[in-house]
């Protein structure tokens, strides 16, 4: 479980962008809601023993208790669903068992976790037809209970995140296309429809943010009220922003145009308060982060490691680019929190413990100096 490692191979540049964007994140959050701060500060904390922990227990550990991580993670969800789930707004995501917290953040880590273990243990029956039918079904297990809570943002993450491992496991550019093939007139198919009157595929407020993000000037007193006023907090930032905690009159957060902006619409606070500066530096540690997590999957000594490696940086990045678009509004709302930064300490404690994941592969990767996959 527990093994010697060199200091010399941990990759500290990984945690250093790492708490370089949690500190980004904690000084906005005191921006926003004062009173959360010191909240998210434990949380960080905590965060930083999970990652710790897990950067120094071989990853090899969690391919033998594959299934067990894939129970736990369905009784979890199935659990939000009982009376023991909280529902806060409308929406049931939370558990409650002595303390509060979100099984769908935390099935983003462990679908990771399962699928790499399971990926190479099959390695050599990857492309064929009844394997892939067969993980397809093991994610809509997961994803349905995800989207019954409802956490529409969650379920697109974690088809992507399961896209990323599959291209990573070996899946072949036959296969691939012959998917695209398939999937792009389905999901026209599946557009058209949702735009209809009276369909049910969608909530009455996902089908509504989806028509905001169109015709955003149709709603802009209501479904796209906030990203309407994040674009124009993002772009009154300017250079340097206005400083954090200030008490500039024509500010768009001390106005309270944006609901909750400590969560989803962190990025529009931060690009008000800390200006493209802060905002691109957002950006570009987000990038360091991927790039430094796919250089440890590249000296990974295994696929599993690898894809453990490629498939958090895909979850970093392409989430928080997701959080970004939808602040500025390339994307319509979709309640995804940006990675390390936004207010939410399920999200935070579990990005850092898959974080610390990825940490032990460094490790045993630079320990065996080999760039090989082993299946």
């Amino acid at each position: 479980m527990l093994r010697q490692y060199k200091l010399r191979n941990y990759n500290f540049r990984l945690v250093i962008y790492v708490l370089a964007l949690s500190i980004i994140g904690y000084l906005a959050i005191g921006s926003a809601r004062i009173s959360l701060q010191s909240k998210h500060l434990n949380g960080i904390f905590m965060g930083l023993g999970f990652m710790i922990f897990a950067s120094l227990l071989d990853y090899s550990l969690y391919s033998k208790v594959r299934w067990g991580i894939y129970i736990f993670n369905l009784i979890l969800l199935i659990l939000v669903l009982t009376p023991l789930g909280v529902a806060v707004n409308g929406a049931r995501r939370w558990l409650s068992l002595g303390i509060q917290f979100q099984p769908s953040e935390m099935s983003k880590i462990l679908l990771i976790l399962f699928y790499a273990a399971f990926i190479m243990k099959y390695k050599e029956r990857l492309n064929t037809f009844r394997y892939i039918i067969f993980m397809i079904v093991l994610l809509i297990v997961p994803l349905f209970l995800i989207y019954k809570e409802p956490d529409l943002s969650t379920s697109i993450m974690l088809i992507v995140t399961f896209c990323i491992m599959l291209l990573i496991g070996g899946l072949e550019y036959r296969v691939i296309l012959s998917a695209i093939a398939v999937v792009i007139p389905l999901g026209v198919i599946f557009f058209s429809i949702i735009l209809q009157e009276g369909q049910t595929i969608l909530k009455g407020y996902q089908i509504t943010r989806i028509l905001a993000w169109l015709d955003p000037e149709k709603y802009a007193d209501s479904a796209a009220y906030q990203q309407t006023n994040s674009i124009t907090a993002i772009g009154s930032g300017m250079l340097l922003g206005k400083g954090l905690n200030n008490n500039v009159i024509a500010s768009v957060k001390n106005g309270n145009f944006i609901s909750e902006p400590q969560t989803d619409f962190i990025y529009a606070v931060i690009g008000e308060e800390m200006g493209f500066i802060g905002a691109a530096a957002v950006i570009v540690l987000l990038l360091l982060i991927a790039f430094e997590c796919a250089l440890i999957a590249k000296r990974s000594k295994d696929l599993c490691g690898a894809i453990i490696a490629d498939a958090m940086a895909g979850l970093v990045c392409i989430q928080g680019l997701m959080n970004i678009a939808v602040a500025t509004g390339f994307l319509p709302n979709t309640g995804i929190p940006l990675p390390f930064v936004s207010y939410g300490l399920t999200s935070l404690v579990s990005l850092y413990f898959g974080i610390g994941i990825v940490l032990n592969v460094g490790l045993q990767g630079s320990k065996r100096k080999t760039s090989t996959y082993e299946s």
